[in-house]
């Protein structure tokens, strides 16, 4: 049965200037607008309604979003001044591109567009165009904000996009105290009726109407605009803009012309279709960067996660040169792009007076600590065939940005964590956008940490390999329970709808949920290893981190499937899902597929239909959760086998288990 979306925006009286004169007539007042998606499944509908902005949106003509508002208030009052509609103009578009780092290499995703133009009839007589495009798994629209009469810049106080969900679905979404966060938290997954008034959640959140639709609301293309929040206020959602720091109260400050992000919505009835989408990256911009031969995504080494742990025998430990030599010849020998220079005993790797991680009043990241020699670790690490990474604060970076980048690309330092941002608001977007601009100049990729969710700009920027922004295993170090397997199945349905994601993977010191204890050094995992290792394909992020120390991995079971993994994909599929419960995707690098398989705390059995194989023979490399997992999480049962896109596979998932999967073309 062909299911359809159904998409109606009633746009009700917002009052702008004149029509400028390529704009055509105007609407008779009341009269419909109508869109539909490529393939016929989405419609949507505008309409001018007594100065007031509205729309609705239907999945197979069940009401999914009812008679919602879009507002505006600018500090010259409310866009609502006896509002006039120009006359619609309507495109079919087509985004055609090359992912450099992404869960798709060739993307094709087809659109309508409508762009209708806003009048205001009284003073002040301003004017706004809101542009919609509905693909065929979703859609979305943005404000775009022409130069005015008699005015060339724009305050906005406030922008009240409202989501009036039909129903009572399912809500799975990270609420936070306030907009200053690490946008980490455990997430609240609750009927929309149990969702407490003004709280204030995080986007990306997902919607679940009794499993037979599915709603994903983010946003793409945050470029100098705040970022967005949704807060439930008299029985649906409302967007909350990050306000400017000191600007009381102000969200947005802009000359004109000006647009903002896109507020999108991932819809289908099958859950599996909002995490193959690939709508974010479609409204952003294309690719900036001219040359892209050393954008290199891969595995790079964190030693901060493990407490920075050498062998016994090591002389000197600490942040210096021998301690790099020993991460950056593990690196060596097991094919891992990247090691990381971190502090060591909670001291930075450069000069810093500060306090823990906060950058003190003469902190210097262009100059390491007594005893660093950043540019003999940089020259080992090229012999050797191993990238070198740094953290840095970003206060203490940012005020040197353009003198250290200089630097670090002479020593040769190829990539960073940003860390510790914290922000949203439309300086803080604007202060990243600028790093990643500058960074891309000399040469060096960008992993934000304690930094908001992505919104495609790897496809503009693709020196963008991941962000955090999502409570992960780095918790293990120091919460009394740990990261459990029903927080990883949260993930993938919440968070990385928006895109990659920082979890710090790796971790192989697994223990039944009785034996786990917080350790700063060699933290504990709960969890199986089989599910760790399905993590790897089941996280998307273009720079996954190998958290532990060589000794945890070499001679370990499940330490070939780790370094084989890649971190950049040509293509993704699900192939089952159920939000909070258990999930099953394939990703294909190159001619090899892999899979992924994670569940909750509920064992699971599945059959899985390998129909997405290419044509030909495969040899399955299988690491499975072993027997004996209930008390030994860390055994793996391990097995390979000859398969073709004809055959099925069992897959067995332990509670808290995984299985993964790599699948190698022998003919």
């Amino acid at each position: 049965m062909r299911h359809i979306i159904i998409i109606t925006v009633f746009l009700v009286g917002i009052g702008l200037l004149p029509a400028p004169n390529w704009i055509s007539p105007a609407l008779a007042k009341n009269e419909k607008v109508e869109l539909h998606s490529p393939n016929g499944t989405i419609k949507i509908g505008i309409q001018l309604v007594k100065n007031q902005i509205f729309y609705s949106v239907w999945l197979h003509d069940r009401p999914i979003v009812e008679a919602s508002a879009l507002n505006l208030e600018f500090d010259e009052g409310r866009f609502s001044q006896g509002l006039k509609l120009g006359k619609p103009s309507f495109r079919e578009g087509k985004e055609t591109y090359e992912l450099v780092v992404g869960k798709k290499k060739s993307v094709h995703d087809s659109y309508q567009e409508l762009l209708l133009p806003i009048m205001e009839t009284l003073s002040p007589f301003r004017n706004l165009q809101i542009r919609v495009r509905v693909f065929d798994d979703g859609l979305a629209f943005r404000y775009e904000f022409p130069v005015q009469a008699q005015r060339n810049d724009m305050v906005l106080l406030d922008e009240k996009t409202h989501f009036k969900l039909a129903g009572n679905p399912r809500v799975m979404a990270l609420g936070l105290p306030s907009y200053t966060s690490s946008h980490e938290g455990v997430y609240t997954v609750a009927p929309l009726s149990a969702i407490p008034a003004d709280s204030l959640f995080d986007m990306p959140a997902l919607f679940d109407f009794d499993g037979e639709a599915f709603l994903g609301i983010t946003e793409a293309a945050l470029l100098d605009y705040a970022g967005m929040y949704l807060s439930k206020q008299a029985g649906e959602f409302v967007s909350m803009l990050s306000p400017l720091p000191g600007q009381g109260g102000v969200k947005v400050k802009a000359m004109l012309p000006h647009k903002s992000p896109w507020r999108v919505m991932l819809l289908s009835d099958r859950l599996g279709a909002l995490l193959e989408s690939t709508i974010i990256t479609s409204l952003n911009e294309p690719n900036r960067l001219e040359d892209l031969s050393w954008i290199k995504p891969g595995k790079t080494t964190f030693p901060w996660w493990n407490g920075n742990i050498v062998p016994l025998t090591l002389n000197a430990p600490g942040n210096n040169f021998e301690t790099a030599q020993y991460y950056i010849d593990f690196c060596a020998r097991n094919g891992i792009e990247y090691h990381s220079v971190v502090e060591y005993g909670v001291r930075q790797w450069y000069v810093d007076d500060g306090v823990r991680y906060m950058p003190g009043p003469n902190a210097d990241v262009t100059t390491p600590v007594a005893g660093l020699d950043m540019q003999r670790i940089c020259d080992y690490g090229k012999q050797k065939g191993v990238g070198i990474r740094v953290w840095v604060h970003w206060a203490a970076l940012y005020p040197q940005i353009d003198s250290a980048f200089a630097l670090y690309e002479k020593w040769g330092i190829q990539g960073m964590m940003i860390d510790f941002m914290d922000r949203d608001d439309q300086e803080m977007v604007n202060i990243q956008t600028e790093m990643l601009e500058k960074a891309a100049k000399h040469h060096l990729h960008i992993q934000f940490h304690g930094a908001y969710k992505p919104t495609g700009l790897s496809r503009t920027y693709p020196n963008e390999f991941t962000r955090e922004g999502t409570r992960n295993y780095e918790v293990n170090k120091w919460e009394p329970h740990g990261l459990v397997p029903f927080d990883d199945i949260n993930i993938p349905f919440t968070r990385m709808l928006a895109g990659p994601t920082d979890y710090h993977l790796g971790g192989f010191r697994a223990v039944p949920a009785d034996s786990f204890v917080t350790q700063y050094i060699q933290p504990l995992m709960l969890g199986t290893r089989a599910h760790q290792l399905a993590m790897y394909v089941v996280m998307e992020s273009y720079l996954q981190i190998v958290s532990d120390y060589p000794k945890a991995y070499e001679g370990q079971p499940g330490f070939n499937f780790l370094k084989q993994v890649p971190t950049t994909w040509d293509d993704t599929k699900v192939l089952n899902a159920l939000a909070g419960e258990y999930l099953t995707l394939v990703r294909k690098h190159g001619g090899e597929w892999y899979l992924g398989s994670i569940t909750n705390d509920q064992p699971r059995e599945f059959t899985i239909s390998l129909s997405f194989l290419d044509a030909g023979t495969y040899r399955a490399e299988i690491y499975a959760d072993a027997s004996d997992v209930g008390k030994h999480p860390n055994h793996l049962q391990v097995a390979a086998g000859s398969v073709t896109s004809q055959d099925s596979l069992s897959i067995h998932l332990a509670a808290g288990g995984g299985h993964a999967i790599r699948f190698v073309k022998v003919e």
